[in-house]
């Protein structure tokens, strides 16, 4: 096949999830509401966190912070497929799949920061409580959210400027509902051993930092708890981080199910499945579990609702 110039491709084809059209109504149905259950569920989040001056923590900043990661995240993939289904056409423009790729990257990338970043919160405030609002300050509250943006920001930006440099052949389908890194490589014609390094050195950088800085924190907060000698110590301690340690279990383990699934299986419809419980799940769950297994947020939230009530 006779490559083509990346400035001379003017679409790729996205993954078609089904051509029953009683199906492809019911999935429609489906995305759309967990679109709507994600945008408001994370929007109550942090209209509870910045109308209740209880909640003005350093926790609870990166919570909304998450919050705002997880509706954009959910945004820059669900309506895009959201029109495919509708109008049956799963194509997307170069300029449109190079966008969403950005901020695809860009959140995920950010998504992880911060949960490193309130897995350190949360070790400061278990292993050294008496000093957590000095440690934990607004500059360097502020500081770690800045660099989190700074660094996905450059992530997602060289990534995509290593797919610019590649040309693709006749075949532009993509086995994914939204445009993914590894897909578009897939399907490119050049010689993409650069990209491939580049991938897997960013890869062990987040491995390095994020998914170890999570680790290190965790394993010296649990040092710390089992030299509580109450059992009602350590319920407590346990408790101030059983939301977060939930959220990451959430976001790594189908991400980690997303990427073996695309290594075992050859349908492109069981791997888009997978991406989808990566791109959509812990984004919609994050608030339900942070409201319910927290006192104060579910107590901000109350009365955020009866706010609204009484206003109406």
């Amino acid at each position: 096949m006779e490559p083509i110039n990346q400035t001379e491709v003017s679409e790729f084809f996205l993954l078609k999830l089904t051509d029953d059209p009683t199906l492809q109504l019911l999935l429609f149905g489906l995305f759309l509401s967990i679109y709507l259950v994600t945008v408001l569920g994370n929007l109550l989040i942090i209209l509870a966190v910045s109308s209740d001056s209880h909640l003005h923590t350093p926790m609870f900043f990166f919570l909304s912070n998450l919050a705002f990661t997880d509706i954009w995240m959910s945004t820059t993939t669900i309506p895009k497929m959201l029109v495919n289904i509708q109008t049956q056409n799963q194509s997307i423009t170069y300029t449109g799949c190079l966008t969403q790729l950005y901020f695809v990257l860009f959140f995920a990338a950010l998504e992880n920061f911060l949960l490193t970043v309130m897995a350190y919160d949360r070790y400061v405030a278990i292993c050294h409580p008496l000093r957590y609002m000095v440690i934990m300050n607004p500059q360097l509250c502020a500081l770690l959210s800045l660099v989190s943006l700074f660094l996905s920001c450059v992530i997602a930006l060289l990534h995509c400027l290593m797919v610019l440099r590649l040309s693709f052949c006749t075949d532009l389908e993509i086995s994914l509902f939204f445009c993914d890194l590894g897909q578009i490589i897939k399907i490119a014609c050049s010689d993409t051993l650069i990209n491939n390094i580049e991938i897997n050195f960013v890869a062990f950088l987040f491995a390095t930092v994020c998914v170890s800085g999570i680790v290190v924190s965790y394993t010296q907060i649990v040092f710390s708890v089992l030299k509580i000698p109450s059992a009602g110590g350590k319920y407590k301690a346990f408790s101030t981080c059983g939301s977060h340690l939930s959220v990451v279990s959430l976001f790594y383990g189908s991400g980690f199910g997303a990427y073996f699934s695309s290594l075992v299986s050859d349908s492109p419809r069981m791997t888009a499945l997978a991406s989808m419980m990566y791109m959509m799940v812990p984004q919609m769950v994050n608030p339900f579990i942070y409201s319910l297994r927290n006192r104060d947020m579910k107590e901000a939230l109350r009365k955020l609702v009866e706010r609204k009530i009484f206003l109406l």
